[in-house]
């Protein structure tokens, strides 16, 4: 019979934290997130995993080494859990509260490919709706002041032979006849569709629904700083109905698919700052459930500062759905610079009549941006399903200033619905560069263009 680490899990978590106050100045406001967000505070305490067992051959398992070391700095009230230089093989971690894991310089996690080191099943999300599944490769329920550190590696050994194949794509090694998701994925939008109890939501063996590498699960105060991840089997780093997030110098190189490189759901007061992100899929895309199973658990995503990070491969570099059901408000993005003929779209909002949710308030000023393979700024109503399923979604107040861009397809690519427009989109000192198309601007209200040009010449609406 198979168990599920953690709790109780039908109430989502309730944010108790009061917002950063109103200022009339949208930047006073992302200063103010700035500063509340500070990362936790650890004792002086240090645990070596090699004091456990754990030995650093690349070979040795070292998961039940790992958890012992985690149990025993949280049991002593909190401190570091090292790992050291060299290459420690485990399967799933479980963080526990005041506990750092500090991967050092020289030291790479390998994190297993047998599916089993993954069980017992956790709850989790899987494109954005709850289920009982594999736990990530690094995983917290519930849990506070938790920390992922140092300069190491973790390396979650994803390709075309380990997890990526399950996407049922050709591109990333799956054959016809081997196992794939679509079934199971098709299976679980149902059960939330039907309005199905997520206990009874049960996958892991057979379902093949690939983990997320690092999931903070209803957590507060998280911090994620320093360390480089790769060959992720799918979202990188996805805070869950978490509170006080900063994600701190981390660089994200990780090319399968859905493999986006920091994706926060349902969370607010988070940071995202100094980081490095070439990527399979979006480099960020800030997320609130999927459809029914998003409505049903109704948090949204707000109050999160991106600033000095760079953005390389990826279908969109800032991105805000396209699970965005429980919606979307007050997301900054300053001092940050995107390039890539492999990056799609530079400012990304993807939704659907399916998705609904709204976007309140986002702000984006002094991005460098230099080479963007389609539209600079795209918003998106027909995205995958497109218009007539019931639930129009709302973007307004989508403020863009001091932006320069090298070249790009196009500036913009505007589409909302005639009975659902897109409202109240404002860009200031903009210069699209070198654009090769027209801009397609469909349904929209209230576009202000100041200072905005793109092939040496004033764009119009």
């Amino acid at each position: 019979m198979r168990t599920v680490a953690g709790s109780a899990f039908a109430t989502p978590l309730l944010f108790t934290g009061a917002a950063p106050a109103i200022a009339p100045d949208p930047w006073a406001r992302a200063n103010r997130i700035a500063a509340r967000v500070r990362g936790p505070k650890f004792p002086h305490r240090r645990f070596d995993i090699r004091s456990y067992g754990a030995v650093g051959d690349g070979v040795t398992d070292c998961t039940a080494a790992i958890r012992t070391a985690i149990r025993a700095c949280h049991q002593a009230g909190g401190g570091h859990v090292d790992v050291p230089e060299g290459r420690f093989r485990t399967g799933a971690v479980h963080l526990l509260s005041n506990v750092d894991l500090h991967v050092t310089a020289g030291a790479t996690l390998l994190f297993s490919t047998d599916p089993k080191a993954y069980l017992p099943l956790v709850l989790t999300r899987f494109e954005g709706v709850e289920l009982l599944n594999y736990s990530s490769l690094i995983y917290a329920y519930g849990q506070r002041n938790i920390a992922v550190t140092g300069s190491g590696v973790l390396d979650g050994q994803a390709g075309p032979d380990h997890w990526w194949p399950w996407k049922g794509s050709s591109d990333y090694g799956w054959e016809p006849g081997e196992p794939r998701q679509a079934e199971a994925r098709a299976a679980l939008f149902a059960q939330a569709e039907q309005g199905v109890p997520v206990a009874r939501r049960t996958y892991g063996e057979g379902g093949c629904l690939r983990p997320s590498f690092i999931q903070p699960y209803r957590c507060r105060n998280v911090l994620i700083d320093g360390v480089t991840i790769i060959n992720s089997p799918m979202w990188e780093i996805h805070p869950t109905l978490s509170e006080n997030v900063l994600v701190r110098n981390v660089t994200v190189s990780s090319h399968g698919p859905n493999n986006d490189g920091c994706n926060p759901e349902s969370s607010r007061l988070v940071v995202v700052r100094g980081c490095t992100f070439d990527t399979g899929d979006d480099c960020i895309a800030i997320k609130s459930g999927r459809n029914a199973d998003g409505r049903r658990v109704n948090v949204p995503s707000e109050h999160i500062l991106v600033e000095n990070c760079t953005f390389r491969d990826g279908h969109g570099g800032m991105t805000i759905g396209s699970e965005m059901s429980g919606g979307v408000r007050e997301v900054f993005i300053r001092d940050c610079a995107m390039s890539s003929p492999n990056l799609d779209i530079a400012l990304r909002f993807k939704t659907n009549s399916v998705r609904g949710g709204f976007v309140e308030g986002f702000h984006a000023r002094d991005l460098e941006i230099g080479e963007v393979g389609g539209a600079v700024i795209d918003i998106d109503y027909y995205y995958e399903e497109g218009p007539g399923h019931g639930f129009n979604p709302t973007v307004s107040g989508i403020d863009v200033r001091n932006v320069t861009v090298r070249t790009a397809k196009r500036a913009l690519n505007l589409r909302g619905y005639p009975e659902a427009p897109i409202r109240d989109i404002t860009l200031t000192d903009v210069d699209f560069g070198t654009t090769a198309t027209a801009n397609v601007i469909e349904n929209v209200e209230n576009l202000i263009l100041k200072n905005v040009t793109a092939n040496g010449a004033p764009v119009t609406t």
